[in-house]
């Protein structure tokens, strides 16, 4: 059982890298780091499309990296 949990936590890890690596980038200008994103401020959106898309993937893997991990320490400590 334990090392078929641990199977699935490498096959989460490996995927969860993927997820982020796919996620759109979101560069901010130089002037940005210099007024600290003030600017910014009331220019936020929701994501929309893909990036709404790889973001449920990237919180659904998580969750499931973090079930299995939990589900290892009871295995191993039973």
């Amino acid at each position: 059982m334990y090392s078929l949990l641990m199977t699935i936590l490498l096959i989460l890890s490996v995927f969860i890298i993927i997820a982020v690596m796919m996620q759109p980038a979101k560069t901010d200008s130089a002037m940005s780091s210099l007024t600290g994103g003030a600017g910014d401020l009331f220019a936020k959106q929701k994501p929309r499309g893909f990036e709404a898309f790889m973001q449920k993937v990237t919180a659904v893997l998580l969750f499931l990296f973090f079930a299995v991990t939990i589900a290892m320490v009871y295995v191993s400590a039973h």
